[in-house]
């Protein structure tokens, strides 16, 4: 997948096991660059929180916000529980030389149809 400009929950991470973020975008690779550039100060900068470990596709920007908003309420455990079942190696999906977005571990709109 090169080109993911669609409504999308993802989760970062700082290493295995690491510090977890979760967020919602429309274009995930331009998100994800805005992140290891650093335009985002704060907790993912401050953090090294830069691993894309997990997206999910969604319908519309509502679904994804409202998808966002369920996992940031999750346990911890839940969150790497999700992680180990997509990703088990986490792998990291984004290749930055390319701004390719890999093959998605959960694809919710597609999954739905």
């Amino acid at each position: 997948m090169t080109d993911l400009k669609c409504p999308c929950v993802y989760i970062l991470a700082s290493r295995r096991n690491g510090t977890l973020y979760v967020g919602v975008t429309s274009d995930l690779a331009s998100r994800l660059f805005d992140h290891r550039e650093g335009r985002f100060p704060g907790f993912t900068s401050k953090y090294g929180v830069m691993t894309l470990v997990y997206y999910e596709t969604l319908e519309s920007m509502d679904d994804a916000i409202r998808r966002e908003t369920q996992l940031k309420k999750w346990r911890r455990i839940w969150k790497l529980r999700l992680i180990e079942e997509m990703n088990p190696s986490w792998d990291d999906l984004f290749d930055e030389g390319t701004g390719e977005i890999k093959a998605g571990p959960a694809d919710v709109a597609r999954v739905r149809k």
